[in-house]
């Protein structure tokens, strides 16, 4: 099949410097370097959607509260952390 592309700077450069590393016609560079990408598309799995998954953290006792990381971090490693 004839057709005619426009093709980015960036990509005509890459195609340029793949055609002076492999010594292959430029059609060729070009119709390997589609059915790769074209393949890898086609193997790429929908990966399934990030997840949070949460826990209850129950009763943290009397006077702690989970708004203050600096106390937090206090309480568990001991005033010496910070």
């Amino acid at each position: 099949m004839r057709t005619t592309l426009t093709i980015d700077d960036d990509v005509a450069a890459k195609l340029k410097a793949e055609v002076r590393r492999t010594g292959k016609a430029l059609k060729a560079v070009v119709n390997e370097s589609l059915r790769s990408g074209l393949l890898r598309r086609q193997q790429r799995k929908a990966r399934e959607p990030f997840r949070v998954r949460t826990r209850n953290l129950g009763a943290l006792g009397p006077g702690v509260s989970l708004e203050n990381i600096g106390e937090l971090v206090e309480l568990v490693d001991g005033p010496e952390r910070r």
